[in-house]
Formats: structure tokens, C-alpha cells, sequence
């Protein structure tokens, strides 16, 4: 039976059936779906069993060096059997609504750098045809630069993290840092950055990564599974911050604090005749739904609320719902079904906006083993788990349902939620973000993986082998990225793909 009939019928490869696995893989596979395994998986847990100590882990990661070298990360040679990207793009559209997928088309048309984001599909080819370190985590799947914001904490911190998880999975840890280098220089190629400035960010946001999980090696896992990163006073191992970079901040967190749910509803939001509230329409963005899938949406809504703790159920007792709408979202994710509900509690100034977001199969999925029940029968709790991993502060409201039987994630919309804008990301900024977002990268993945094996494959503060090896990668993949953008727009002048824009 091949990969592919196994994974459409639920079955589970062995190690030796898994396709494409080194074998030095195996076992931190294993420990990986462990952490993403459900609670109901931990009947018990063993704590007299001493684990090794991170000095041997670190030895063992080293070792692994010796089967793929650094330099062998450097070769970006496409498959003999690539498919042909618009073709990769057109079967990324099954499923979706078919009347946004123009639109869908024409964002991803608008850059190369929009279409990486749209273009998860054909990295995730990409990817599973590079050579593997042999050490999995739970990984991101989709942490271009784009995907590092801003949001708030229930302490009403803002911090600076990953934040979005769609496309979370179970796999090689340096896919994640390889979409995130790949991201930086095609994003500064889009902007006529110079070569020696770019590649001196790229090898910076790999250094970040690197040091940063030299630093958690040895640290405890509570330590490591707290810290976050306060965007009011940025702490990266090996870099400080600089007073451009510093004023960036400053703009992005005063811009972020007055986005909260009392200005959203002003934005978005008008009076009835009545005098109550209902979400105003936005077409394409924000569109009108029926009654059928307005309740439908608010039945998903009171089945999601029993997958939060019991604590915050309560809490979501005390709202109801008052409009539901349809909501536009992203480049990727355009054509999967969203929705915006607007909910009130004490009163018609307390809102309470939550995104109820279709969670489809990851890109990555055909090139990973199959995750563990439920996370492979439902999407959403997939998404949500990955996301509690992999962040160091989480939305209180985050969870998952079911609506017409398709799986969706909850979470807060917009509230204390901004951005780096990439508009602001040139010289000291460009190289200290991309510093941080390395830095960023390596704390999620050192939640869940084996923080000591990844920095021993690495290499130490002084080695920048590995380094050196991704700029040559993320340059090479640029190049290519901007090939298949080239071939998707002649796809839409030929007339092979439709596209409309946004009005």
C-alpha cells in the first residue's frame, strides 16, 4: 500500500513503512506526536524515569551532522518529479468557495512575496524533497515573516510571537526555519533590497535561531515553556535592540493597544434602526450570511464553547450573539469558509468579536506522518493544540467546533492585535527582526522538540556553518519563487486561472 492509500484510509505507518524518514528520525518522531497527543494518551505518566541529560542529547544532535551536513542545506535543486506549480495552486483550491477563488488568484498575483504566502502547496514539495536533520518538533508549517505579530495577553501585555497556525504539523524542524529565510528574501526582493544587506539579514535570522536555542538547551522546561517575548522590552540572545528598531516597536504597540474590541466594533459595526448593533457589509471582505447559517454558526459557537476550560465557558455564558457575517481573510486562506460573529454581555458597549475560521489539511500532510487521533479526523483541534504548543501566551477564547460538518477553530478577532508592518523593514530594523524572528522560531520549537539535540545539529555560538548554508537555500528558492509567481500570472493573462480584484 502506498503513502498516500494509507493515509486516506486512517492507517498508520510503521517506521520502516514511512516513506522518505531517516532513520535517525524515528525516534524523536515519536516523541513529537506524544506532546500532541490528547489527554486521554496519558492515562498515567511515568515520573521516575530519568530522561538523558541535555549534554548527551546535544552530543547526539552533533551526530547527526555527520549523515547531513550543514552544507548539504545549502542545494536548492528542484525534484526530477516537481509538479508544475499552477497546477499545485489549482488542486489548493478543492474545496474552497468557488466564487472567491478569483480573488484568491489575484492576491496571490499581486508579488511574489504574496504568492510564497498563497503558495504553501508548492513549498511543502519543495521541502519534503530537501535533506532532513533527523529531528522532528511540533512545527508551525507556515512561519514566513508574515505570520510574526503582535497581540495581547489576558495581563493585557503585548507581546511579539507567532501567530498564525493553520497549517501546524508534526515534522523536520528546519522546514519551518527554511519558509522563514525563504520569506526574508523574497520579501526584500520584492522591495529592491541589496543582495549583501539581504543575505546579512537572512544569515542573522538563522544566527537568532541558532543561539537562541544554544541558550534554551540547558534551561529547564518550565523556563522554557514561559518565557515570552514582551514587545515593550525585546530580549534576544546575541543581538540588542536598536533606537530605529526601538521606535518600530513603540508605533506597533500604541497602534495595537487602541485596536481592541470597542474600536473594532466602531470600524466595523452601525446602528440599526432600532437602535441595536449589527456588523455593517463589506463586500468582498464582510458579506451578509442566511438565517440557515447564522444559526449554524451560533450552534458551532455553543458546541465550541465546551472545548475551553470550564472557567472560561463560564465567562462566554454571560455574551450573546447579534450578527454573524461572512469574513474575507488573508492570501492563503481566501476561499475557506470565516465568519465574524459581534457578541455583547454587560451591555451594547461590551463586544466581544470572535473568528470562526474553517481549518482545512495541512500542506504539509502528504510529506509527515499521519498525526494521532483526534488531531487527524478533525482539523481544528489540530490547529488549536498546535497553536497552545507552540505559543508562549495564548488566546483565552481559543477553541474548536463543527458547523454543517466541517471542522473550525475559535479565537479572538483583532483584539490588541497588530504588526510589524514590512514597510518599515530596511536597515537596522530589517536585520534585527529577522534576528528576532529566528530567535522567535527557535523558543516555539523548543516547547515541544528536543531544544539540545536541534542546537547540537546547529552548531554553537561561534558556528555559523549552518548559517551560511540557509542564505545560499533562501536566495536560490527566491529565485525560483519568483519562476512559479512568472508562470501563475501568465496562467491568468493565457485566461487558465480566472482573477478578480478585491472591488
Amino acid at each position: 500500500m502506498s503513502m498516500d492509500e494509507r493515509m486516506a484510509t486512517g492507517e498508520r505507518p510503521g517506521d520502516d513503512a514511512f516513506e522518505g524518514e531517516p532513520a535517525a528520525a524515528r525516534g524523536a518522531s515519536s516523541a513529537a506526536e506524544l506532546v500532541l497527543a490528547p489527554a486521554e494518551a496519558y492515562p498515567r505518566i511515568d515520573l521516575r524515569a530519568q530522561g538523558e541529560p541535555w549534554e548527551k542529547r546535544r552530543a547526539a544532535g552533533k551526530v547527526l551532522r555527520g549523515a547531513v551536513p550543514h552544507a548539504a542545506h545549502a542545494e536548492c535543486v528542484p525534484a526530477d518529479d516537481r509538479p508544475d506549480p499552477v497546477s499545485l495552486i489549482e488542486q489548493s483550491n478543492e474545496g474552497r468557495q468557488a466564487d472567491l477563488v478569483p480573488l484568491r488568484n489575484a492576491r496571490m498575483a499581486a508579488s511574489p512575496f504574496a504568492f510564497l504566502r498563497g503558495a504553501s502547496r508548492v513549498m511543502a514539495f519543495d521541502l519534503a524533497h530537501t535533506p532532513r536533520s533527523g529531528i522532528d518538533a511540533v512545527i508551525d508549517g507556515d512561519a514566513h515573516i508574515s505570520n510574526f505579530g503582535l497581540f495581547g495577553t489576558p495581563q493585557r501585555d503585548i507581546v511579539l510571537d507567532l501567530n498564525d497556525f493553520d497549517e501546524v504539523t508534526i515534522g523536520p524542524w528546519e522546514w519551518d526555519l527554511k519558509r522563514l529565510v525563504a520569506s526574508l528574501a523574497v520579501a526584500a526582493r520584492d522591495r529592491a533590497i541589496g543582495r549583501g544587506e539581504r543575505r546579512r539579514a537572512i544569515a542573522g535570522c538563522v544566527a537568532g535561531y541558532r543561539i537562541t536555542m544554544h541558550d534554551l538547551a540547558p534551561q529547564g522546561p518550565i523556563e522554557v515553556w514561559h518565557r515570552a517575548a514582551k514587545a515593550e522590552s525585546l530580549d534576544f540572545p546575541g543581538i540588542d535592540i536598536d533606537p530605529e528598531s526601538q521606535a518600530v516597536v513603540r508605533k506597533a504597540v500604541e497602534k495595537a493597544r487602541r485596536r481592541n474590541n470597542r474600536s473594532l466594533l466602531e470600524e466595523v459595526g452601525e446602528r440599526r434602526v432600532d437602535g441595536g448593533w449589527r456588523l455593517r457589509e463589506d463586500a468582498p471582505i464582510l458579506t451578509a450570511v442566511d438565517e440557515r447559517v447564522r444559526e449554524a454558526v451560533i450552534s458551532g459557537l455553543e458546541r465550541y464553547a465546551e472545548s475551553l476550560p470550564r472557567e472560561r465557558r463560564f465567562m462566554l455564558s454571560r455574551y450573546h450573539v447579534v450578527d454573524v457575517v461572512h469574513r474575507v481573510v488573508g492570501v492563503g486562506s481566501v476561499g475557506t469558509r470565516a465568519y465574524l460573529a459581534l457578541l455583547f454581555g454587560n451591555s451594547d458597549q461590551d463586544a466581544l468579536f470572535l473568528q470562526v475560521k474553517e481549518a482545512v489539511r495541512p500542506a504539509l500532510a502528504p510529506f509527515v506522518r499521519p498525526l494521532p487521533e483526534p488531531y487527524r479526523s478533525h482539523e481544528g483541534t489540530r490547529v488549536v493544540y498546535g497553536q497552545r504548543l507552540l505559543q508562549g501566551v495564548g488566546d483565552p477564547l481559543l477553541g474548536w467546533t463543527t458547523i454543517d460538518e466541517r471542522p473550525y477553530y475559535v479565537r479572538q478577532m483583532k483584539n490588541m492585535k497588530g504588526e510589524i508592518p514590512l514597510a518599515v523593514l530596511t536597515g537596522r530594523p530589517f536585520a534585527y527582526f529577522a534576528w528576532g524572528y529566528g530567535a522567535l522560531l527557535a523558543h516555539a520549537h523548543a516547547r515541544t522538540g528536543d531544544a539540545a539535540a536541534i542546537s547540537g545539529y546547529c552548531g554553537g555560538v561561534e558556528n555559523a556553518g549552518f548559517d551560511a548554508a540557509l542564505v545560499e537555500w533562501a536566495e536560490g528558492y527566491a529565485e525560483r519563487n519568483e519562476r512559479d509567481h512568472a508562470a501563475f500570472v501568465a496562467a491568468i493573462a493565457d485566461g487558465r486561472l480566472a482573477a478578480a480584484a478585491e472591488g
